[in-house]
């Protein structure tokens, strides 16, 4: 359904004055290849081929520029190809009519090109308003249990610890209290997922670039997933002298993130999740991987999309985390792919063109395996 607008989107693309110009243009250099081979060409033959021109001038350009061109068009035909030449002279009754006819076909030819491209205009306007309603429902259903859940989980607690303190041992008051702040970053992440895919849609983004330690970044990420991931097996695998790269530390926090979570939200418990890094000739690989279940591999092409929820999964999410990974990560000119592992599990890549300092004078290359133990 795209590629029928693409002549309608390139001709609102193009201003008016320039649409004459290009008219008369095409029209003038295809009578002048036609002349050149008028001895071997009817004036049949060049009407034909006129037609043909005046009908792509139809397809890109607006009524008034594609009328002139269907003139014009007819005005060449008749005073070089018709006989006798070089006049506006119609020689006999027969080539009256053909020009007559020329004429009238050149100019229907032009209206109904016309009416045929404001018709897909219509219907395009129709496709994208019933595509922007579809997703403003899928958002609406998405998080109307989003965000009621985590607001019932808060507003219940609160009540128990105004209505009841005197009641309510330590240990339950400390309960009550652990819910709330659960509920809150679920509710907190369900925002941030909001406003950065709202940031995305703006086509804003401009990533703010610096260099940052990947390391780092990466041990600050588990330490901020330390409870979704307390019942899984999260691992390292980054050598001791990773060199810093060049890049936005939000956005790639961001993206990293919600593919850690993500991974802690899908897998079984005890499952291993590694996090790998590599440089390879100013491009940063960063490999997020698991043991877990995997993704159907008729829907991998399918959940990057936005507000797209896998068939089957559990409840919760608005299906924006992984849409969000990719947006984030394509702000920086990079890609994202994830496959299923050979003997179980997922594995999403980012390739990063970033800024990495020279290896000169570094210490032999040694990887740094280990296994962090999240209480």
């Amino acid at each position: 359904m795209q590629d029928v607008f693409v002549p309608l989107f390139i001709g609102s693309r193009i201003g008016r004055n320039r649409q004459y110009l290009l008219s008369i243009l095409s029209v003038c250099v295809i009578s002048a290849i036609c002349y050149l081979l008028s001895p071997y060409i009817g004036a049949e033959v060049v009407a034909f081929v006129l037609l043909l021109t005046l009908s792509l001038v139809a397809m890109f350009f607006d009524i008034l520029p594609v009328l002139l061109t269907a003139f014009l068009s007819a005005l060449i035909w008749d005073y070089f190809f018709l006989l006798p030449r070089f006049n506006l002279r119609v020689g006999n009754t027969e080539d009256e009519i053909l020009l007559s006819m020329y004429f009238v076909i050149a100019m229907v030819n032009a209206v109904l090109t016309f009416k045929i491209r404001q018709i897909e205009k219509i219907a395009r306007q129709k496709a994208e308003k019933a595509k922007t309603l579809k997703l403003y429902n899928t958002l609406l259903n998405s998080l109307s249990h989003e965000f009621r859940t985590p607001i019932a989980a808060i507003i219940g607690a609160t009540d128990n610890l105004l209505e009841q303190p005197s009641r309510l041992s330590v240990e339950d008051s400390k309960k009550l209290l652990t819910e709330i702040s659960v509920a809150s970053l679920r509710l907190n992440r369900q925002v941030e997922n909001l406003l950065n895919m709202s940031r995305l849609e703006s086509g804003f983004i401009q990533p703010k670039k610096d260099w940052h330690d990947i390391h780092e970044l990466v041990l600050s990420l588990l330490h901020q997933l330390e409870e979704p991931l307390a019942q899984r097996n999260p691992r390292v695998t980054i050598r001791d002298n990773f060199p810093p790269a060049r890049l936005d530390y939000g956005l790639m926090e961001q993206a990293l993130y919600n593919l850690l979570y993500n991974a802690a939200l899908y897998t079984p418990v005890g499952s291993w999740i590694r996090v790998s890094a590599e440089s390879f000739d100013q491009t940063l690989v960063i490999v997020v991987e698991d043991d877990g279940p995997g993704f159907p591999e008729e829907e991998i092409g399918k959940v990057f999309d936005k507000f797209y929820r896998l068939k089957d999964s559990r409840a919760g999410g608005a299906g924006l985390g992984l849409s969000i990974v990719k947006g984030f990560v394509e702000a920086h000119n990079g890609t994202i792919t994830l496959t299923n592992r050979c003997s179980g599990g997922a594995r999403f890549v980012i390739s990063l063109p970033v800024c990495l300092p020279s290896r000169i004078g570094m210490a032999p290359e040694e990887k740094l395996n280990y296994q962090l133990s999240v209480s």
